[in-house]
Order: structure tokens, then sequence, then C-alpha cells
């Protein structure tokens, strides 16, 4: 199994890219730089971020000074969405950053201390009255004393104005007489002034301790537009100043969207330009070819294997390098790990090839599309699929089980149903229909699809390989259960009809004693049963007087149109399977003299078998029409 948290190591050959970002911070040489991350969902940008700082780090740690020269904050919107302002949240992440960076450094620690207070009095601005006031003023949030309480509501109505804060000033002063200890504001000016003090301050503080300030925003996309906005409306308060570097990693086109969603009404190109006066260098997440996802898939196999660290970093390793010159023809598939370690252990290299098999599938089928978390979701659930497999004994084919999987997730609900509903009720657990499809397709001509099957995702489906339709698909759907149940046709038996086929399914020879028991049988449920034991039946190779004959027979005998289903059935059995001993069998049955009269004239049947026949019509113990 493989957990959806983000990665520092790199899967994919995105060392690359994370390379040109660190470097374009370091050539900014501490000026102002904002760089957006973006791709689709589940791409890898979270991991991008991650590999980006380890880049910028691994070059702070080769500089020869003692300390470092970049403060790194990840902020994650998503995380403080419904519980906090995500505005302050922000801008109080990085002070506190700064604060403890600032008192483990010795180093512009006055400064630090002064950008903290002004953020104190940021936050008061943007919360209720209540806890606002106590929070950006150091005061308890509890027992408020109600002239407090009053004074803050214009706070909360957003009319903030210098009487307002004077006002604040004094019930504040006057609190904190009384409760000794608690902080005591420094005067506050006008909001737009106190803003350009805390750009003032934040940027004071940097230069003061040497430092560039790298700010990891992720999972922008995730948020409402609401707490988007507010993010973004941060990053802009604190943007473009000296010794910063703000990476956003995020969908664009869902910040484009946030963007018209909260400023209702504005044209696209006020939206489009909105964003990009954030972002001065835009970097997008490459998407993933075949090549790429079958080297992802395999790395997934190997960090999930036995092999030591090293060996799993010199496989990462000479992939990532294989991944660069695939533009030259260069493949990365099984043979290639071999070359990289010739003593990879078995269990791993059957994992391996089945990697190697599906990643075609994995790159082009919709709904999948080469997304690395859907990959990784798609993986996990496929083992899962196949243990239960494994635990239950049943045998499945895993390129086959990743193809029914695959529609389970992505297709058509009611097509599933049909699929479902064509296998239960075949003998043999095949889809005749879908046969039909695939040889046309692979003919290369496209069927006609009826409803529900008729839509792009079906037809592509169809292409893909295994092909399903001559396979017994009963052991693949048992075991993926989720989204439509499996009924067999031994479900719809009463529990008395049940047991008797389990009976004759297990112990076939014992037949003649439940004669008694299958007169209780209503007509339908026999012709259930008789649907399964020829699915047996199906199975056998030489027909003379195999014991699945025998409740066949007793079944015939107690309902004549099962007699009429066995004929046919017996007819259809190859020539060569015939033998002379099922001819004394099926002595005396009406239903059996139009079998002997077709094998007397079938020219390929046995000549014991038609002496036998022959014989015995003589002595008067075959039927004679």
């Amino acid at each position: 199994m493989w957990t959806d948290n983000e990665t520092e190591y790199d899967f994919l050959n995105f060392g690359s890219v994370a390379k040109t970002v660190s470097q374009v911070i370091e050539d900014a040489n501490e000026k102002p730089v904002s760089i957006g991350v973006s791709g689709a969902w589940g791409i890898g940008k979270s991991s991008m971020i991650k590999l980006i700082r380890n880049e910028l780090k691994k070059s702070d740690d080769s500089q020869l000074s003692e300390e470092n020269k970049y403060v790194f904050v990840e902020f994650n919107a998503w995380l403080y969405q419904g519980y906090d302002d995500a505005r302050a949240a922000l801008i109080e992440v990085v002070a506190s950053t700064l604060l403890k960076e600032a008192e483990s450094r010795k180093t512009g620690l006055d400064k630090a201390k002064d950008l903290c207070a002004r953020v104190d009095w940021f936050r008061a601005i943007k919360m209720s009255a209540s806890s606002a006031v106590s929070l950006g003023l150091g005061l308890p949030p509890v027992g408020l004393v109600n002239e407090l309480i009053d004074t803050g509501k214009g706070l909360a109505d957003g009319g903030v104005n210098q009487s307002d804060i004077e006002n604040i000033e004094g019930v504040a002063e006057n609190i904190s007489a009384k409760t000794k200890g608690l902080i005591a504001p420094k005067k506050i000016n006008t909001p737009p002034k106190q803003i350009e003090a805390l750009r003032q301050s934040f940027e004071e503080t940097l230069k003061d301790m040497g430092v560039t300030l790298v700010v990891l925003i992720d999972d922008l996309d995730r948020c409402l537009p609401e707490t988007t906005i507010s993010t973004l409306e941060a990053i802009r308060l604190l943007l473009f100043l000296k010794h910063t570097a703000f990476v956003i990693a995020a969908d664009d086109q869902m910040i484009k969207h946030a963007v018209k969603r909260h400023f209702q009404g504005v044209e696209d190109e006020l939206v489009t330009n909105y964003f990009d006066k954030l972002i001065q260098v835009p970097i997008r997440v490459p998407p993933l070819g075949t090549q790429e996802v079958r080297a992802y898939m395999m790395l997934l196999h190997v960090e999930n294997s036995n092999l030591s660290s090293d060996q799993k970093e010199s496989l990462r390793s000479g992939v990532c390098q294989q991944l660069s010159k695939t533009w030259q023809g260069k493949r990365v598939d099984l043979k290639f790990l071999r070359e990289l370690n010739g003593e990879l252990p078995d269990e791993l290299v059957a994992r391996l090839d089945a990697a190697d098999r599906l990643a075609p599938i994995m790159t082009s089928a919709t709904g999948i599309s080469g997304n690395p978390r859907l990959i990784k979701r798609f993986m996990n659930a496929l083992s899962i699929r196949m243990a239960m497999a494994k635990s239950q004994g049943v045998t499945v084919d895993e390129a086959s089980l990743a193809k029914i999987l695959l529609f389970e997730r992505c297709g058509d609900t009611k097509a599933y149903a049909e699929l479902i509903k064509a296998v239960t009720e075949s003998n043999d657990g095949t889809a005749l229909f879908i046969s039909e499809w695939e040889e046309i397709v692979s003919a290369g001509n496209t069927p006609e699809l009826n409803a529900p099957w008729d839509d792009e995702f079906s037809l592509e489906w169809l292409r893909l390989s295994p092909p399903l339709g001559s396979q017994d698909l009963r052991g693949a759907l048992y075991v993926s259960r989720e989204h439509a149940p499996l009924i067999t046709p031994e479900d719809r038996l009463s529990p008395e009809a049940a047991e008797l086929l389990q009976a004759y399914l297990e112990h076939p020879d014992m037949a003649s004693s439940s004669k008694e028991q299958l007169q209780k049988i209503q007509k339908p449920e026999l012709s259930v049963i008789m649907d399964r034991l020829f699915a047996k039946a199906n199975q056998q190779q030489e027909w003379g007087t195999p014991p699945i004959l025998d409740p066949l027979i007793l079944i015939a005998q107690a309902d004549s149109t099962q007699a009429q289903r066995l004929g046919g059935f017996l007819k259809d059995r190859p020539a060569a399977q015939i033998k002379a001993s099922i001819v004394p069998k099926l002595d005396g049955e009406t239903w059996a003299t139009g079998l002997f009269d077709y094998w007397l004239a079938d020219e390929d049947i046995a000549r014991p078998v038609k002496n036998s026949i022959n014989s015995r019509r003589k002595n008067g113990n075959v039927s004679i029409k």
C-alpha cells in the first residue's frame, strides 16, 4: 500500500524542474520573487514543493557561512479553512517563524518582536469583537468586560477609524493595569499607515537577520473561494519585499475560478491580470507520458520492497537519469531495471512486470490519464483486490482485474451492471457481446455500440489490452464487488435448492439419493441448478460415465424441459469425447432417442459407440421411435 502524502524522493525526474526554481531564487540575490507551480489536481505539485525546498537546502548547506541564508515557511491554507482567518494565520505563521529564528541566531530579535506586535494588531482588525480585541492586544479572550466588547464592535463591522482605535487602546490599558503582565500595545495609527509599517518592519527584520524568507504555499486550489482569496491577499501584503521568495503551488484554473467567484461580475481579462500580477515566474508541472508512468509505478513497487536503502536509491537515481534521455528513444522498463540491479528478488520482478504491462492503461485511459495520485489510488485498490483473491483462493489475472477495475471506476454504471449480468448468467462466466466488439476493434474498425455503451470511454476501454470477452470473469468480478453486487444464479435459489446444488457439485456420484428432495424443487430453480451443472460439465473432456452425468440425468427425469436441454448439451460435445460406456447410462431415457439417432448419423462418432447403440436396440433395451 502507498500513502497519499507528498514525497521528498523524485520518482519522475522532477528534480530538474526543482533545480530550475531553486536557481531562480538564488539568482534573485535577495530581490523579491514569486513563483507559481501550477498543474492539475494530483499531478505532483506538493511533491515539487518538497523537492524545491530540498534543492535550496542543498545550496544553503554548501555555503561557507555558518548560518543558513534561507528561512522556510510552509503554509497549507486548507488546514486553516473553517478554523481561522487564512490571511491572519499566514502572516502570524511567518512572524512567529522569524521570531523563533531570530532567537536562535541572536540577531534581529528586537525587529522580530516589533513585527510580531504589529501582526497582533493586524489579527485584531480581522476578527470578531471579543476574540479579535483579546488576541490582538494580548488580553485573555474569556471574561473581557462589556466596555471592551462594545468598543470593539466597530472592528467586527469593518468600520475602523482612528477614534475607534484610540478608544480600544484606552480600554485595553485600563484592563492591562488591573491584570498586570498583559501586553500593552504600541501606539496604533490608521490602518493604511499600520499596514505599511508592518511591511517595513517585515523587510527590516529580514535585513537585520541577513536571511531570505522562502514561503511555500500548498493546497491553495483545495480551498473554498473565500479562503483562497484571503490567502492571496496575505501573500499580496508581503509580496515584492526584499529578501522574500514565494512559491505558490496551485491549479491556476482553480485560482482564477476563485477570483471570479469572489469578485463577481469582473471580466475574464481582469481575473487573469489579478493572478498574473501575483506570479512573476510561472512553472507548470509536466504531464506524464507512458515512460514516466511506467517509471513511477515501478519505483512505487521498489519503495515497498525489502531492498536496502542504498539499492532503492541506486534504482531511483538510475531511473531518473534514464527518464531525462527518453526523448532520445531510451526506455524505462523491466529490462532496464534488471540492468541496474541484476539480483532483484522474484516477487519484486513479478510486480515490476505487472507495472510494465499496466503502464499504457494508466497513461491513456480516461479517468486516470497518467495522474500520479490517481495511479497510486488505483494501485492500492488493485493491490487490495489481488490480496482478497489470493486469500480466498480465486485465480485472477492482474491485467484483467485492472481493466475491470478501470471500467468500474470510470465507465457508465449501467454498462458495468450489464457486464456483471452477462457474466453471471452465462454458463462459463464470459460476456460474449464484449468479445464481438473486441474482435471488431482488433481489426481496426469501430463497432456500433448500443446504449449505455455508446460513449467514448467504452470504445477506448475496448481497445485496451487484454481482451476480456473470451475470459471467465467470475473470479475477477467476485473480488470487485464495491459498486455493484455480484448476483449469481444460485443467489436466486431457495435454501433447499441451494443445498441440493451444492451437494451435486461436491458429490455428484451421490445424486441418486436425492430423488425425494428433488421433487420439492420448483421448476424455475431446476433451470438455475442445471445452468450451474452445465458450467461444471463443460470442463469434462471425456463423456463415458463421468460423475457429473448422474445429477444431470436425475434432473432431466424430473423435468422434460431440462431433458431437452441435456440432449442438446450432449449433442454439442465433440465426437471424440463420446465413449461407448455412456450408452448404457442413458438406456431407457425417452429424451435420449433423438440423441442416439444423431450420434448414429454423425460420421465422426466412434464405431464402438454406434455398435453399442445398435446392439441395445436389437435387444430392446434402447427406446426406438
